[in-house]
């Protein structure tokens, strides 16, 4: 058995492609010259396109006892050929094969985001001994040993930071925009990158417990209970073979007609019923690229029909990603322009985001701004001090400040206080004991994201918020988008978990994320759409749809698209049935014959197509 499904599975799609261009040539020159020819040209059909749904038939019902559609198909065809009707068999077996690949096309592309989540696991690590550093594989990491991680290294384990400063992306496991500072004591996960300063680690999760490995797993698992949607044509197969058997077998034995009992064979045949839905997803999916969604999963759009919330990452997903100066404060006699001089001419020396963002905002506000920074040295996890235009800056966060002893105004703290309730993170700046700014910078709006909330609310569809950000910055964000419903803080396995939650409450959800932290998530989800222009190659891979041109205005048309699908889909198998009831009746009663038959299906099977297709340009009117 392995080897004959060895056999169907060789040569894949093109292979399928080409057997069904020459069954249809076939077809056509035994219609236009069969006649005259000494073989029926359709049994060049029967062979290349039958010959496969007769033995797949025969494997599923070997091993299984699984009765698909093509059981029955398979009984129709050798009926027809006892018979002599060739074209019959020829014509049905070339229906069905081409509804098999318009299925086969639209199912999942193989994917690569876990091998790309293994390749981010860290290789080395250096490890401390009484000598000094060695170099060993991460895997060799003991528990409670300590290791030195440098500037711009994956920090190879889980543990706690002992001796050191430094700042660390965690943007693989949090989806947080800026680099988070570190300093004694505090936690720091495998996978996330040290940005500045070098610091001695202790080892507390390592091997299998580190969290990079606890994300592989979680992608890995995360679409167990993701059900995919069987065929209809396969779903009532069972009761389709019973029901056309029995009343092949009663006509003919009342009729004492075999060509009757096998017109009701062809004409049961579900040819329109297999086509319905797969030739609907293939145009929906055809309209859905031309609104910048590349679809990756087949029945991706069905599932999303019955969505009934919309999970969003923040960071890259509503918001651009990209910080932005929001607000600056002057304090004690100093003007705007020059806090700007004195944050950008520090700024311009560090490499944080930061420093770039105060650096561009700089440029932006004062074109002819020039820095001036001197003797600029990098304070790690804290700042940076430098001389500009000869006076002694200081540019850095409040732990800083406080190290330094600056106290802070009472005009400032308002200001201070109501940017932190925003999610703002803040600039300190301080001239020799005195602090003369506060700079305000914050993630910025998408600029469609406010009108596809309320589109996303208009389509029916509850906007929910999952963001690994702190919950100041995602309760801001929210109140601006009048989203209700808001979890901050999550982890990976937190957005995990809470879809799962809300799915086992019968409240089915799409997740729309851009980050590696948001993969496991997007793979539980009812759907996964990950943004592809922003969006990493591990969330793009796990999901089941991209929006590659990352306009969010988009989504409500999809969640439409996909509703009139599912119209359109109910719409094909209503008639399709319709259409086999009339034929059988037809058949019983002699009016049919089976090339008739096929021809009948033909022409319903053209039909579904046709009403398919118009999915293709289809748009809800204003």
């Amino acid at each position: 058995m392995k080897k004959l499904e060895a056999i169907l599975e060789w040569g894949g799609v093109r292979k399928d492609i080409t057997l069904l261009v020459l069954s249809g040539l076939a077809l056509v020159v035994s219609i236009l010259w069969g006649a005259h020819l000494p073989v029926d040209p359709a049994w060049v059909a029967i062979v290349l396109c039958g010959l496969p749904i007769i033995l797949e038939a025969f494997i599923g019902l070997i091993t299984a006892f699984d009765i698909k559609a093509d059981v029955l198909v398979s009984i129709a065809l050798v009926a027809s050929v006892i018979i002599g009707e060739d074209f019959a068999a020829g014509e049905v077996a070339f229906i069905m094969q081409l509804g098999a690949l318009l299925e086969d096309l639209t199912v999942a592309r193989a994917r690569a985001g876990i091998e790309k989540l293994v390749k981010l696991t860290p290789r080395t690590a250096r490890r401390l001994t009484g000598d000094g550093e060695e170099v060993v594989p991460a895997e060799m990491v003991q528990v409670g040993e300590l290791l030195r991680v440098l500037p711009g290294e994956t920090i190879p384990v889980d543990g706690i930071i002992r001796d050191g400063r430094t700042s660390v992306d965690q943007s693989v496991m949090t989806g947080e925009s800026l680099p988070v500072d570190k300093a004694p004591g505090d936690q720091v996960s495998s996978g996330t990158v040290n940005q500045y300063g070098a610091f001695t680690m202790e080892a507390t999760r390592v091997g299998e417990d580190s969290s990079i490995q606890r994300m592989v797993r979680l992608v890995q698992s995360a679409d167990a209970g993701k059900a995919k949607i069987v065929g209809l044509a396969d779903r009532w197969a069972t009761w389709i073979v019973v029901i056309a058997l029995s009343a092949a077998a009663i006509t003919g034995f009342v009729t004492g007609e075999l060509i009757r009992a096998v017109t009701i064979l062809v004409v049961f045949c579900p040819c329109a019923l297999v086509l319905a839905t797969p030739t609907a997803i293939m145009a929906a999916i055809g309209n859905a690229t031309r609104h910048g969604f590349l679809v990756r999963e087949g029945d991706a759009l069905e599932r999303l029909a019955g969505v009934q919330c919309v999970a969003f990452d923040k960071t890259g997903t509503l918001t651009l990603g990209k910080l932005q100066v929001t607000a600056v404060l002057p304090l004690n006699g100093r003007t705007e322009e020059q806090v700007w001089t004195g944050a950008v001419g520090l700024e311009s020396w560090s490499e944080h985001p930061l420093g770039k963002a105060v650096t561009a905002g700089g440029r932006e506000r004062f074109p002819d701004l020039v820095p001036k920074g001197k003797s600029v040295e990098v304070l790690p996890g804290l700042g940076l001090k430098g001389i500009v235009e000869g006076r002694d800056l200081w540019a850095g966060n409040l732990a800083l400040m406080e190290q330094l002893g600056v106290p802070m105004p009472q005009e400032a703290e308002g200001f201070v206080q109501a940017r932190l309730d925003e999610g703002c993170t803040l600039i300190y700046l301080a001239e020799e004991g005195t602090l003369i700014g506060v700079m305000a910078l914050a993630d910025t709006l998408r600029p469609d994201a406010a009108e596809t909330i309320r589109a996303v609310k208009d389509a029916g569809v509850q906007p929910v918020l999952l963001t690994g950000d702190h919950p100041s910055a995602a309760g801001h964000i929210a109140a601006l988008l009048n989203i209700r419903e808001v979890k901050a803080g999550c982890l990976p396995e937190d957005k995990l978990n809470w879809i799962a939650r809300a799915q086992e409450e019968g409240r089915p959800v799409c997740m729309i994320g851009d980050g590696i932290n948001d993969a496991p998530a997007l793979k539980r989800a009812m759907v996964g759409i990950a943004m592809g222009g922003v969006g990493s190659d591990i969330a793009v891979d796990a999901a089941d749809m991209a929006l590659v041109g990352d306009d969010l205005r988009q989504l409500p048309h999809l969640l439409r698209l996909a509703r009139r699908m599912m119209v359109t889909i109910k719409c094909n198998l209503t008639f399709s049935m319709a259409l086999n009831f009339a034929a059988i009746a037809l058949a019983i009663t002699g009016i049919l014959n089976p090339v008739v038959g096929a021809l009948v299906h033909n022409a319903g099977s053209v039909v579904v197509i046709v009403n398919s297709a118009l999915l293709l340009r289809w748009h809800k009117r204003a």
